[in-house]
């Protein structure tokens, strides 16, 4: 049976913290106590400490002197920088990726797809998005690049879901479709295409 990684407090922190900040319930500068923190998860400080230097490595929070570990400040500007990044990493991790992914791999990725297709509001939809976004760049073999799309995909989640909750509609990703075929043909340079015109549309 294979081994499976066991979920900490720090973890279950840092995820509920990380889901608060993206849908802006928790609005850019505002303190994350660690006594309120503690108190809400019925744990100590230091699961807590953890998991707010996670968020300030994920660029979600800053540490400031004298002022404490904060939601770090909000600039629809930054998009641009984001975007940019993204389209120089996930190709290149994709490119390293398809070949290497396993059936359940693809099948993960797929379902990720149609849950996207298929979602009824936008933090769902976004959830779903990010999910597939990162399922086909799993087989890469890059934990290092993964780990900085990751946070690249966080940033770029934060912005969606402040900028498009009011203009969001429900659809069919003709663009997630196009990679899947490919990865499926193993047609890299097709997937990679698409991947690219996909991640330069972003806003």
């Amino acid at each position: 049976m294979p081994a499976t990684t066991k979920i900490t407090i720090s973890d279950q922190i840092t995820h509920a913290l990380t889901e608060q900040i993206l849908r802006g319930e928790l609005v850019a500068d505002e303190k994350l106590r660690q006594d309120h923190i503690a108190k809400s998860f019925n744990t100590s400080h230091v699961p807590v400490r953890e998991a707010l230097q996670r968020l300030v490595a994920h660029g979600l929070a800053v540490s400031l002197p004298r002022r404490g570990v904060r939601v770090a400040p909000f600039d629809p500007a930054d998009m641009q920088e984001i975007r940019v990044m993204r389209l120089a990493l996930e190709p290149v991790a994709l490119r390293h990726s398809i070949l290497h992914l396993t059936n359940d791999q693809r099948q993960e990725a797929d379902a990720a797809r149609l849950a996207c297709d298929t979602a009824k509001d936008i933090v769902s939809w976004e959830r779903e998005n990010r999910r597939f976004h990162f399922a086909i760049l799993a087989a890469c073999g890059m934990p290092r690049l993964l780990s900085e799309v990751a946070d690249l995909q966080l940033l770029s989640a934060r912005h969606l879901l402040a900028s498009y909750s009011k203009n969001w509609v429900e659809r069919t990703d003709r663009d997630h479709r196009a990679i899947m075929l490919a990865i499926n043909k193993r047609d890299i340079d097709a997937a990679v295409s698409v991947l690219q015109r996909h991640l330069s549309r972003l806003a």
